[in-house]
């Protein structure tokens, strides 16, 4: 499995392509904004994007939808409780910036314990961990844990806006991420990527 790291837009949000290097099939996984430099990673590699997804529908994790979508004819992934974020500036939070998004709607919805299939390589398991908002997800395979807004190597998502809750945030970390072995590496919705071994120790919301 190939992970290239692109960090877009003003909110810094870390979206990752995903690859199978054998069969150069791969996905996007939450590309905030910058599609034209998106697109050169994808173009450069000869990629051919099979999905996008989405780890939850806030604005800054979902602005380049339409034009990665329109451009790769790829589908567009989200879990089923934050689907109704992709269409609604309301509660996907850009209502309250200078632009408004209201992009297209989910091709497929995901649950929890879904395998999402790219190539022959990828087979990345979906994790519903609710708190930042209802639908947030996290991916895993082969020692690399996608944690979206949920965990980050310091600090954790915000639980103030819509669909947040602190109980089902330390809940989904707890009972969920963190029961991952210290060497996992983790790939967050910002900031720097980490391990759970490093988290345990730095983290101060995890102990």
């Amino acid at each position: 499995m190939f992970v290239k790291h692109i960090e877009v837009g003003v909110m810094g949000v870390n979206c990752f392509l995903i690859g199978c290097e054998e069969t150069k099939e791969a996905l996007i996984l939450d590309p905030g904004e910058d599609s034209d430099w998106i697109m050169e990673v994808i173009e450069e590699g000869d990629w051919q994007v099979r999905y996008i997804v989405n780890t939850h529908g806030h604005y800054d994790h979902i602005g380049a939808n339409g034009d990665i979508k329109d451009r790769t004819g790829a589908k567009l992934l989200i879990h089923a409780d934050d689907a109704k974020l992709l269409t609604d500036p309301s509660l996907n939070m850009s209502f309250f910036t200078r632009s408004t998004i209201n992009g297209p709607a989910a091709d497929q919805t995901l649950e929890d314990g879904e395998i999402i299939k790219v190539g022959n390589s990828v087979r990345l398991k979906v994790i519903h961990t609710p708190g930042h908002t209802e639908g947030c997800i996290s991916l895993f395979q082969d020692g690399r844990l996608f944690t979206g807004d949920t965990l980050f190597s310091y600090g954790i998502g915000r639980t103030d806006l819509p669909g947040g809750s602190s109980e089902a945030i330390m809940d989904s970390i707890r009972n969920k991420l963190m029961t991952f072995p210290d060497e996992t590496k983790v790939y967050p919705g910002h900031n720097v990527l980490s391990t759970i071994g490093e988290i345990r120790v730095q983290n101060p919301y995890v102990h």
